[in-house]
């Protein structure tokens, strides 16, 4: 069974409103230790997060520019930014996922945009919760027995159609090692490709035999 973004999000979420003020977000994330929180709207859909980086540039130092006009326009912009809300400071749209997507789809998004956190969002776009890389990292602690009941079932025998009693399966700590005879090439390197995609699988050693083309061409018609 596919283990889905809802079986291990967290649910009690920090959130902050786009009418929140700076003091207001720091002081949440220190309360939550976290690193980032959603920004919501009045009717709770995510609109973007805010994030330490967001806030970053409060604190570092401001240069005086030299004559009036120039200090006077400065001081006018450094006002505004003080002044900045969720809403001016966070990042938009936020990057979400469904609380039916898989945990594989959960660490894709993660590691293609680099985020250590992802608001989990129903179909209207409100906040049904957060999953973060130590979420997903857990979910990875699939039983062994697990993993090979999904190898002999899933993709021995339903994928591919073959006889599992004539595959010799293991797993060790989400290590496959699979023995067997196969047709050809193409089909073992799909099969191990097949098995590559099994959920808690972290690595496949090929141990399948089939017949090369020399060996195919050799067989008596």
């Amino acid at each position: 069974m596919t283990t889905r973004v809802a079986d291990v999000m967290t649910t009690e979420v920090a959130v902050v409103p786009e009418a929140a003020r700076y003091k207001e977000i720091v002081a949440i994330l220190r309360r939550h230790g976290a690193s980032s929180v959603p920004v919501l709207d009045r009717g709770g859909r995510v609109v973007g997060v805010v994030s330490e980086a967001d806030l970053l540039d409060r604190h570092t130092t401001r240069e005086l520019p030299s004559g009036t006009i120039r200090l006077a326009w400065k001081l006018r912009q450094w006002s505004r930014a003080a002044a900045a809300t969720a809403a001016d400071l966070m990042t938009a749209p936020a990057v979400t996922i469904s609380p039916d997507d898989s945990i594989a789809e959960a660490a894709r998004l993660m590691e293609s945009r680099r985020l250590r956190r992802l608001p989990v969002t129903d179909a209207q776009g409100r906040l049904a919760g957060v999953i973060s890389r130590a979420d997903v990292l857990g979910a990875g602690e699939r039983p062994d027995e697990h993993i090979r009941h999904d190898v002999m079932t899933k993709v021995v025998a339903g994928r591919f159609g073959l006889n599992p009693r004539t595959f010799d399966v293991t797993v060790n700590s989400g290590l496959v090692t699979i023995a067997g005879c196969v047709d050809d090439q193409p089909t073992a390197i799909r099969l191990i490709g097949a098995v590559w995609q099994i959920e808690g699988v972290c690595g496949v050693r090929d141990r399948l035999l089939y017949l090369t083309q020399e060996q195919l061409e050799a067989c008596p018609a």
